[in-house]
């Protein structure tokens, strides 16, 4: 009914849809209370409602179990079922249910105890069972919600939908051949897709999650599951080992792992990936490592397979001590591989260049395949340090000749760049070596060679390295090596000054004279050759000498003819050209200018060269690709008997020509000499070690002295070759053997 308020105005209305000024007041209607009030008494139900009630849910639960159309509302039902509750009946509403669903349960089960049919039909059928249980299960729950609600809650017992599964799960656990059947049914399903057969996955999930909702699946199919899992990569294991190469065999395991890793994301239970994955790693690899390894790591390794070594690395990684084998191997082949480079004297020309491929190599295989895992890169080191150290001595001679060769080359074979990329790889090499001092040696005397005949390609080149072997090494390393560009650097300024002030003397002036002071204690030391001199050859160093010791008395000069190189004018029918020469090479072409022919003799008698360098001097002038002399008789070699004659017919398409001195390669008895001054410089070493030591210990005995001698020297030595100059010190009186122990020695102030 609508009201009206007596005191509102509605004189204004609105015209044309515009309100004009009005006033509405509405006063407040008061509210209405709503009372609730309890009956006086509960109603009472009829006296048969139980039975009739009961009869009502029986029907509907039976109607679902046997998918028939039920005759009464869920409401109603319902209903039901809450009056009960709440007229305490609720126990015994649970327990005649729960009997009603175990007639049912067991009924089902029974069917498969007696019925002979196919595995995967029985599957099926089980799998139809078990789905068809939890459809009706979710329906009776529905129908019987207030009790599952109240009673069951209240008291903590199973509820419908568990209980529905301890049901169904305790009649599979009563009847063992139904079980053993399903496990059975699923074990051969498995067992099939593992050899590459098309199964229904939904069928394995499901049945499989039945095992799990029925808390059988530990009991009654994981176990087996495993241990069928362990016979079968067993087997497989056993055979495909011998019948695959290594790097098959490795694919083929990471394809297993990876299908079992499937097999778990699809219808395995979880709790079952590390036992199934931690087995077949087990059967597959860890039974197997020693094998794998001694089969085909070389084999990986020669042929630079990194994806395989990677693949390799990774599925070792999985097994227990995998990892550790694995790099015991990789050092063993690094080891035997690097000897085949170092030992073979075969091998010496391209040794260098050889172990820096191998270790260029081996370096990719540990960062890309073994993902710079800190104990090979540590493997790596010490397996290169082990076998570059097996040959005495010539690694170190080989390594520093190497350098030799870049620097000599320097950007005519690579950029700067490039080169200093070369220099920091082959310092990698350096510190693997024992003889540091060897390569001192033959490095200082390769570069006093560069220095003096001005065979450096890159000066800068030539300081880096050297401040390299002074960063490795120390500045007491180098110290000499340092002095000897300091020698060049002043020489520059000597003769600089030495133009400046005999530049008014003609006959010296026609003569561009450039002289290298040398400090004896920097340079290697070279042997005095006495040989003749043209008169203003003799003058001009004489001149010079007195230059020099006017500025610096006391000291002593000493020529070394071996050193020098001229560059001579000649005049030939072609034209002229500029010969860039040694000085031997310089003084037997002098000699053409007096005269047209000269026998051997003659040459040795005019020059006083010696007999050896003064034919290998005429070789490279007449027999070499530059013959500016012709000999008579034609050879290779030259002979007593032969003469020899300027050949004015040469030509060359150059200007200035440079004319190789043969016998430029070191010879077996420079080789010697060197070695042997290392040696001798060693033995000043040990000596100043073991008084230095004896001074500070004043007493010690023979086992800790040789100790001490370890931790200070810093070459190879053996026990023997210290013994014996522990013995020279003792004739010389630095030391004594005590008195009452003949093992202590005591120092001799």
């Amino acid at each position: 009914m609508e009201q009206t308020n007596p005191k509102a105005n509605f004189s204004n209305f609105p015209i044309n849809g515009v309100s004009r000024n009005h006033v509405v007041t509405i006063m407040p209607v008061p509210a209405k209370k709503l009372v609730i009030k309890n009956l006086k008494s509960t109603p009472e139900l009829p006296e048969d409602y139980m039975n009739q009630t009961w009869k009502k849910l029986k029907g509907a639960v039976v109607a679902i179990q046997q998918s028939k159309a039920n005759q009464y509302s869920l409401e109603e039902l319902y209903q039901a079922v809450e009056n009960m509750c709440n007229h305490k009946m609720a126990s015994l509403l649970y327990k005649k249910l729960q009997s009603l669903i175990e007639v049912h349960v067991s009924r089902n089960i029974e069917q498969f105890v007696a019925e002979s049919m196919d595995r995967y039909l029985f599957l099926k059928k089980m799998n139809e069972t078990w789905q068809a249980h939890c459809q009706q299960m979710i329906m009776i729950r529905s129908i019987f919600l207030y009790l599952d609600r109240t009673y069951i809650l209240q008291n903590h017992i199973s509820s419908i939908w568990d209980m529905g599964l301890e049901l169904f799960g305790k009649y599979i656990l009563l009847n063992t051949l139904v079980q053993t059947r399903v496990v059975e049914g699923l074990l051969m399903l498995i067992e099939k897709e593992r050899q590459g057969d098309q199964v229904d996955r939904s069928l394995l999930k499901s049945l499989l999650r039945m095992l799990t909702d029925l808390s059988i699946y530990n009991v009654s199919f994981e176990q087996k599951f495993i241990q069928a899992t362990e016979r079968l990569y067993a087997a497989e294991g056993q055979c495909l080992m011998q019948e695959l190469e290594v790097p098959d065999y490795l694919v083929h395991v990471d394809k297993r792992l990876a299908e079992e890793n499937e097999r778990v994301l699809h219808y395995l239970d979880s709790a079952t990936k590390y036992q199934l994955i931690h087995t077949v790693e087990k059967q597959l690899l860890r039974e197997h490592v020693s094998q794998i390894l001694q089969k085909g790591l070389d084999q990986l390794l020669t042929e630079y397979r990194l994806t395989d070594l990677g693949l390799l690395y990774d599925l070792l990684s999985r097994v227990k001590n995998g990892i550790v084998e694995l790099c015991s191997a990789f050092n063993a082949f690094i080891k035997k591989r690097g000897k085949t480079i170092v030992i073979n004297p075969e091998k010496d020309k391209s040794m260098v260049q050889e172990l820096l491929d191998f270790k260029d190599d081996m370096d990719t295989v540990v960062t890309k395949c073994f993902h710079k895992h800190e104990r090979f890169t540590n493997s790596l080191k010490e397996a290169f340090e082990n076998f570059i150290n097996q040959r005495t001595n010539k690694p170190a001679e080989l390594i520093a000749k190497f350098i030799d060769s870049k620097l000599r080359a320097g950007n005519k074979e690579a950029t700067e760049e490039e080169l200093e990329r070369l220099l920091d790889k082959i310092m990698v090499l350096f510190r693997f070596i024992h003889g540091k001092d060897v390569f001192e040696a033959f490095y200082k005397k390769d570069l006093a060679k560069r220095l003096l005949v001005g065979k450096s390609a890159s000066v800068d080149a030539e300081k880096s390295m050297l401040s390299k072997l002074k960063q490795e090494c120390g500045g007491g390393f180098t110290s000499k090596l340092e002095g000897m560009f300091k020698d060049m650097e002043l020489s520059k300024d000597i003769i600089q000054a030495f133009k400046l002030v005999h530049t008014s003397n003609k006959k010296l002036s026609q003569i561009d004279m450039t002289v290298s002071i040398l400090t004896m204690g920097y340079w290697p030391s070279y042997q005095h050759m006495e040989v003749s001199l043209p008169e203003y050859m003799v003058k001009l160093q004489d001149v010079f000498k007195e230059f020099y010791l006017n500025k610096h008395s006391g000291r002593k000069l000493q020529w070394q003819p071996t050193l020098g190189h001229c560059v001579l004018k000649a005049r030939f029918n072609s034209g002229p050209k500029e010969l860039v020469v040694s000085l031997f090479q310089s003084l037997v072409l002098l000699l053409f200018n007096d005269c047209d022919e000269l026998s051997l003799e003659d040459i040795k008698v005019a020059t006083n060269i010696e007999d050896g360098e003064l034919r290998r001097t005429l070789q490279s002038l007449a027999c070499g690709k530059a013959r500016v002399l012709l000999k008579t008789p034609k050879g290779r070699e030259v002979q007593d008997e032969d003469h020899f004659k300027f050949n004015a017919e040469f030509v060359n398409k150059l200007f200035r020509i440079k004319i190789n001195q043969i016998q430029m390669k070191e010879t077996t008895e420079e080789q010697k000499a060197t070695e042997e001054r290392v040696f001798q410089d060693r033995q000043y070493q040990i000596d100043a070690a073991i008084v230095r030591i004896m001074k500070m210990r004043k007493s010690l005995t023979h086992n800790l002295l040789i100790s001490e001698l370890y931790l200070q020297l810093k070459f190879p030595v053996k026990p023997a070759d210290l013994k014996k100059r522990i013995e020279s010190l003792i004739d010389r009186d630095y030391m004594e053997r005590d008195k009452e122990n003949s093992t202590q020695y005591n120092y001799v102030a």
